[in-house]
């Protein structure tokens, strides 16, 4: 593909990342028109053997966005919102002759997590609404499958019937899709308590109950994804990837797909480089993004992996999903848009995330459904919303503001938003001030400034967000 001509960027974003020394504003903008390349015209996005699944999906349709691409960003949500069973969830879109009617529950849960991130990037209320039923019935399947010690069972067979596991990295991710909707449904004044119960549930599951779910650990996925979804965070998120580090990262290369076989593969990288960025490690991250450069294609899209034994692509493919982590982990790097900040502020307070054997928890690590913990984990929650103003606060004061936040940023004229790295350093524009995420972002990017976002020339940029 060539690089975006000027009819391209008229629909790109008024600021678009660019880290430093890795990524120019037109690599990143080709790599959103790699992903544009295989969406079909019913606005599905799916991998390089013709099926869809919602996660990976959606994990697109936020890249796309990202990009400035709005049109081929709204038309992946609105297949999300269309093809939706009357269940919640999503089945797999398979090629011609081939069929899966199972339904996997972090797939259907992760739309809250791309619903979000399009109204912090967009500013788009009405989008929000028009896809807040989607977003709720998606939650209630989810939570229909979670277990009394807070993990959720990964999917539902072709009959309905729930499998008889639960997944760490599935779970892990459904932790941050659940803050997300959480956070969705107070801006739109549709409070759900139930569903911060059921967060609080999975984060002590996750981060205290390995017993909790199948060993996969094989996987790298595994290790990272209590960290990149939330539920470990602080000092205990450090210590884990610490331990994990030699088994899965190949230095100077980037992350393995699974620890015992000699490759490694550009969207682990990118969701690694996410997860240490949300736990203050920029330098790991930017070094993650840079180091997976060798799978970019010319054309701007991504290989999935590399067999460095081999020294050759494997699987010998190039994979949307894998363009997309690449978009976002430059998007959080750098702060170009709103929805940069997301991933840090999922993150659970490490101080409210009770731990196997605390006198609260109630738990017996061989007991598979311990009533005990519901109800104590019921009565700590109803405890934080009777002290709070606002029962979100149970999650950490960043939930709250950043609902607030985006309250103001719906309401201000089109275009006035800027990105945090573009403030000169130090100190914000003594004519503007700080930007208006920035407050979002809860916390200061100007260290970074030299990783900033790109602004496209007015004359070329067309229509900002609505």
């Amino acid at each position: 593909m060539l690089q975006p001509d000027s009819s391209q960027r008229s629909r790109a974003a008024a600021w678009v990342p660019e880290v430093a020394g890795i990524l120019t504003a037109d690599q990143i903008i080709s790599t959103g028109h790699a992903i544009t390349a295989v969406q079909q015209p019913d606005g599905s996005i799916g991998w390089p053997d013709g099926h869809v699944d919602a996660w990976n999906h959606v994990e697109c349709a936020m890249a796309l966005s990202v990009c400035g691409l709005r049109d081929a960003c709204r038309s992946a949500y609105e297949w999300l919102r269309v093809n939706q069973r009357a269940d919640g969830s999503w089945r797999k879109q398979m090629p011609a002759g081939q069929t899966d009617l199972t339904t996997e529950s972090n797939h259907a849960a992760y739309c809250a997590v791309g619903v979000w991130h399009e109204l912090l990037v967009s500013r788009d209320e009405g989008f929000a609404q028009r896809m807040w039923p989607t977003v709720r019935s998606a939650i209630d399947f989810v939570l229909g499958l979670q277990r009394p010690r807070g993990e959720i069972i990964w999917r539902r067979g072709a009959h309905g019937t729930p499998d008889s596991y639960a997944l760490l990295a599935g779970s892990s991710s459904m932790y941050s899709s659940l803050r997300c909707a959480i956070m969705l449904a107070e801006y739109l004044a549709e409070p759900q308590p139930d569903w911060e119960l059921a967060a609080d549930l999975l984060a002590h599951a996750v981060a205290g109950h390995p017993e909790a779910f199948a060993d996969k650990s094989r996987f790298s996925m595994d290790w990272y994804y209590p960290v990149l979804g939330g539920p470990v965070r602080g000092e205990a998120a450090k210590v884990h990837l610490g331990k994990g580090w030699d088994t899965y990262v190949v230095p100077e290369l980037g992350v393995r797909c699974v620890h015992d076989q000699p490759w490694v593969t550009a969207a682990e990288t990118a969701e690694l480089a996410i997860a240490l960025d949300a736990i203050g490690d920029g330098a790991g991250a930017l070094d993650l993004l840079d180091q997976i450069q060798l799978l970019r294609d010319p054309s701007g899209a991504y290989w999935t992996g590399w067999q460095f034994a081999t020294q050759r692509h494997y699987p010998d493919e190039q994979s949307s999903y894998t363009s997309a982590a690449i978009v976002l982990a430059a998007d959080v790097l750098c702060g170009a848009t709103a929805g940069s900040s997301l991933f840090r502020h999922v993150g659970a307070d490490p101080a409210g995330v009770m731990r196997a054997g605390d006198t609260a928890c109630g738990c017996d690590p061989r007991d598979n459904a311990p009533d005990r913990l519901r109800v104590s984990t019921t009565r700590r929650l109803s405890t934080a919303m009777a002290h709070q103003p606002s029962s979100l606060n149970v999650h950490g004061p960043s939930l709250l503001n950043q609902v607030s936040e985006i309250a103001e940023l719906t309401r201000e004229p089109c275009g006035t938003s800027r990105p945090a790295c573009a403030v000169p350093a130090p100190g914000g524009n003594p004519r503007t001030g700080p930007p208006p995420h920035d407050k979002l972002a809860g916390r200061s990017r100007t260290s970074r400034c030299r990783h900033q976002p790109v602004r496209v020339p007015e004359a070329s940029r067309g229509r900002g967000p609505p």
